[in-house]
């Protein structure tokens, strides 16, 4: 099936398509329609004229917008696992789970939007001042670009898009090209509806000077972006005076304390190590653990690796699905080879067949390894012996990203340092960093990005701006 451009609410077929195979059995998943920089710049003027209209549109009109596109997104739910399945080879259970949180970040987006107002304020607080009626509003800051990444095809688009669209703001989204098919599904269901603000949404793809036109271009005010730490420097370098919302790389480490039960913080660290093949932006790639637990850990992670099934990603019993394509492989290989020439060994795992990676555990590793200090985005962790918490925190906090740590610890005042001192923008106790509830307001520091994902943080701080407003 083709994956059309959007140009407002019009569907246009492209002059070029190229195909999208499924990294597990290399079928033609979709067919992607290759843009242009007149693609890129005719789907902002037309965002730019709706976002005049966009603003006015009552916010019930915009909150039944979004239910209703739950609504059909809940009935529609398998087909989209499937295609999320074909484009990306995400396990079917996963996808299913995508889905899920999809449709509940759609509803809290509409809920976030229906309790977002603002204050008023008193002007005779400072001798300087006078009465007055003063007041600020929030507002739609007019013309979004969104930019999604492979690894969420579906609620990564939902936690930009239905903020975005709720506020009274028109969108351009640019997806992957690994799952164009998802995001046009997706987006017709929100031009389909009923209830639908003309010209609100585009959408376009990659091409020859696409992401240049949309990033330097004056129209958008806002820039929403999840992916890779080099381009999200790229985009800033090339973007001029716009807010930028920028979800970027992690390197999540946990600390692993003697006081707790062994097995069952085993069996959380190997889902959050592996789940989606590693490629999540919090997947759990260093664990420090305690010296007096560190080989006894070891084996029961082990154990939990290799318990953990490889295989079809349409078999619901399946938890790693292949990886996206070759080139990461590749590059994760070689970064376990280098380990293993610099001193570094392979507990279990490591071996890849036709992008099916098995779920690997390296141990003896040093810091300044490739798998240890940068983003490996495969389904590798390393274990790394500490004496105590000081020794994990100092480790933990040198590395260049910030997006989610944890400790695992019965102790109070373990678990409270952590908190306090461990330099990230989210903070897991007694779980995986890699747990992400889409409620919460989600995103990095350092490295790892600017801003706040979820719904009601994503309001505040990107798809709305506040408007002072004195009366004398």
């Amino acid at each position: 099936m083709k994956a059309n451009i959007f140009f407002g609410s019009t569907s246009y077929e492209s002059s070029k398509y190229r195909e999208v195979l499924s990294p597990y059995d290399k079928r033609v998943a979709s067919l992607v329609a290759v843009c242009d920089e007149s693609d890129a710049l005719k789907a902002l003027e037309i965002a730019k004229k709706s976002a005049e209209i966009a603003k006015n549109v009552p916010l019930h009109k915009r909150v039944d917008w979004l239910l209703d596109v739950a609504k059909t997104l809940q009935l529609n739910k398998e087909d989209m696992a499937k295609t999320i399945t074909d484009e990306v080879g995400k396990p079917i259970k996963f996808a299913r789970v995508e889905v899920d949180r999809c449709i509940e970040t759609i509803k809290l987006s509409a809920n976030a939007m229906m309790s977002l107002h603002g204050e008023t304020f008193d002007t005779t607080a400072m001798p300087s001042g006078k009465s007055t009626l003063s007041f600020y509003k929030r507002e739609a800051v007019g013309v979004v670009l969104a930019i999604t990444p492979f690894n969420f095809p579906l609620n990564l688009i939902a936690h930009k898009i239905a903020p975005a669209l709720v506020a009274g703001n028109s969108v351009v989204l640019k997806p992957t090209s690994s799952a164009p098919l998802t995001a046009y599904k997706f987006a017709k269901m929100f031009i389909d509806s009923e209830f639908a603000t003309a010209d609100a949404l585009s959408v376009v793809y990659s091409g020859s000077g696409v992401n240049d036109a949309l990033v330097q271009s004056n129209i958008p005010r806002v820039i929403s972006f999840t992916g890779s730490v080099p381009i999200g420097k790229e985009i800033t370098r090339k973007a001029g005076i716009k807010k930028l919302g920028l979800e970027l790389g992690g390197n999540a480490a946990t600390y692993i304390d003697k006081s707790v039960d062994i097995k069952t913080v085993a069996q959380k660290c190997a889902l959050g190590a592996f789940i989606n093949s590693g490629q999540v932006c919090i997947s759990l790639q260093r664990i420090y653990v305690n010296e007096d637990i560190y080989d006894e850990f070891a084996n029961e992670l082990a154990i939990q690796s290799k318990a953990l099934k490889v295989g079809s990603p349409y078999d619901d019993e399946t938890f790693i699905g292949p990886m996206i394509n070759h080139s990461s492989v590749a590059q994760a290989k070689s970064w376990i080879q280098n380990a293993i020439d610099e001193g570094a060994h392979v507990l279990c795992g490591s071996q890849c067949e036709n992008l099916m990676f098995e779920p690997t555990v390296m141990i003896d590793v040093t810091e300044e390894m490739n798998i240890v200090c940068e983003e490996v985005f495969a389904p590798i962790v390393s274990l790394i012996r500490v004496k105590d918490f000081d020794e994990a925190k100092e480790k933990m906090n040198n590395s260049p990203y910030g997006l989610q740590h944890s400790v695992f610890s019965n102790d109070l005042l373990t678990c409270k340092r952590a908190i306090d001192e461990l330099n990230a923008g989210g903070i897991v106790i007694n779980d995986i960093p890699t747990l992400r509830f889409d409620i919460q307001p989600y995103g990095g520091i350092k490295e790892s990005g600017l801003g706040k994902e979820g719904p009601k943080y994503a309001l505040e701080e990107e798809y709305t701006q506040i408007k002072s407003v004195v009366i004398c």
